[in-house]
């Protein structure tokens, strides 16, 4: 990837929002630190950019960034005082009962050599994490998830708990999917798809359409495959 592939949703000069590709890190490190990571892609055509949030690696859709030290700071006061509100479309193993369910199990990160987020009473972290059924299919589901806390992996976490690990999520216990398969995405199927705050007295809102293999996905659950 370089940077002339960002797809750019909105810019000026406070903000940078970008519908984030899966596979990409958002900032330099981790395991594989010559990987290109969207930061320093960022940074080549806009300048200095500043971290407000994170997504997985693996996980796609609306990220913002900000282009000023004074946005970054309003930016991340919004985001711990939680007057963001992030919304994920989520396609999962199973097909639940319900069609709204609040997750609240406590989450404890960064546990074991594959470094999950698990279950933990004891010592885990308060976290909450809202589900809303959009689409039943016949073993499968597509959610809307809406994370009140920011726990990583929050959401896999979550959905793994309640017995419905997203589709291609091996790490949460999706069964796993061949490259074979009419439902092969290369990612765990997560998809970051708005993001709405105020900021410096003026709404905004953005949506990212979904990467390609999660739409093709969803359109074969839809014909019944």
């Amino acid at each position: 990837m370089t940077q002339s592939t960002l797809d750019i949703l909105y810019q000026d000069n406070s903000l940078l929002v970008v519908n984030k590709t899966p596979g990409i890190a958002t900032v330099p490190g981790g395991w594989e630190k010559d990987a290109p990571n969207l930061v320093e892609l960022l940074e080549v055509d806009f300048g200095r950019v500043w971290i407000v949030h994170r997504l997985d690696k693996a996980t796609s859709g609306v990220i913002v960034f900000a282009r000023t030290a004074a946005a970054h700071r309003t930016l991340s006061l919004l985001f711990e005082s939680r007057a963001v509100t992030k919304t994920y479309h989520a396609l999962v193993c199973g097909a639940p009962k319900w069609d709204e369910h609040t997750a609240r199990h406590p989450l404890r990160i960064n546990v074991g050599h594959s470094h999950r987020t698990v279950v933990d009473h004891g010592k885990g972290k308060p976290a909450e994490t809202r589900f809303r059924v959009l689409e039943r299919f016949a073993d499968h589901a597509l959610l809307e998830a809406t994370p009140a806390t920011g726990r990583t992996h929050q959401i896999r976490a979550h959905l793994a708990a309640l017995g419905f690990p997203l589709l291609a999520d091996a790490l949460y216990g999706a069964p796993p999917v061949g490259q074979d398969s009419i439902l092969s995405p290369q990612h765990p199927a997560l998809h970051a798809y708005a993001l709405e705050f105020e900021f410096e007295g003026e709404p905004f809102s953005f949506t990212a359409p979904y990467p390609e293999d999660f739409e093709n996905a969803l359109e074969k659950l839809r014909a019944g495959h």
